[in-house]
């Protein structure tokens, strides 16, 4: 009888595979950012070190340098991002059911909500302006598309009668305006969670804080006067 065939050796190489090796390195640059855009919202651009976000994820400086290029470059990349989540969450919102005023409403709560977050935070407190003009031609133009959702939302909603006339143009700035301050003041800590806070604060935008004059009372018709005999 002829000898049985040897089994091949199985050998695993120890270098995973491409495909593995960029998931790697996207979760590793994603740490990268995460860890970066907490200490930007805690200690601002400036103060905060590429030192300590090495520090924070247990590497060394140059080993950041494989996954960003440089402060700015993460800076740019949060920024980014958390226009992006806004955008995308008022696109959305904007699909929904309902009039104009209803669906304006939902991107209101879409927008506080991503402001509540780490990089929709870093939007707000640390935004572009330490970037080159280049770097903030680009950011501000994301911002201009969200602009112009709040304000077609708006011009929609006067002619369908559910919005007040008024200057679509400002009303949007006042509105984006009042819900970005939620990214300053909002304290993940504190005694309100981040629906409840947004859920108020577009209560107060949209409704206002001055009482509604109630409906002037109709005076009452004057009896008839009976005819003489």
């Amino acid at each position: 009888m002829p000898p049985s065939p040897v089994p091949a050796e199985t050998f695993t190489s120890p270098w995973p595979a491409a495909a593995a090796r960029a998931r790697g390195r996207a979760d590793k640059r994603e740490a990268v950012l995460r860890t970066a855009v907490r200490l930007f919202n805690e200690k601002g651009f400036h103060a905060t070190s590429l030192d300590e976000v090495a520090e924070r994820l247990h590497v060394t400086k140059p080993t950041l340098y494989y996954y960003v290029e440089s402060k700015e470059a993460i800076l740019f990349a949060c920024v980014e991002i958390g226009l992006e989540m806004v955008r995308e969450g008022i696109a959305e919102a904007a699909k929904s059911g309902g009039s104009a005023l209803d669906k304006l409403r939902a991107c209101m709560r879409a927008y506080a909500s991503v402001v509540t977050r780490d990089f929709g935070m870093c939007v707000i407190r640390v935004g572009e302006e330490p970037l080159p003009a280049d770097s903030r031609r680009r950011l501000r133009a994301l911002k201009a598309k969200i602009d112009h959702e709040f304000r077609s939302l708006i011009e929609q909603g006067i002619a369908e009668g559910v919005i007040a006339p008024c200057d679509a143009k400002l009303a949007a700035f006042t509105l984006a305006g009042g819900l970005s301050w939620i990214g300053r003041w909002y304290d993940p800590a504190g005694p309100l969670d981040a629906d409840t806070a947004a859920e108020r604060c577009i209560a107060v935008l949209l409704n206002g804080i001055v009482p509604r004059a109630p409906a002037a009372k109709r005076a009452p018709k004057p009896a008839a006067r009976k005819a003489r005999a």
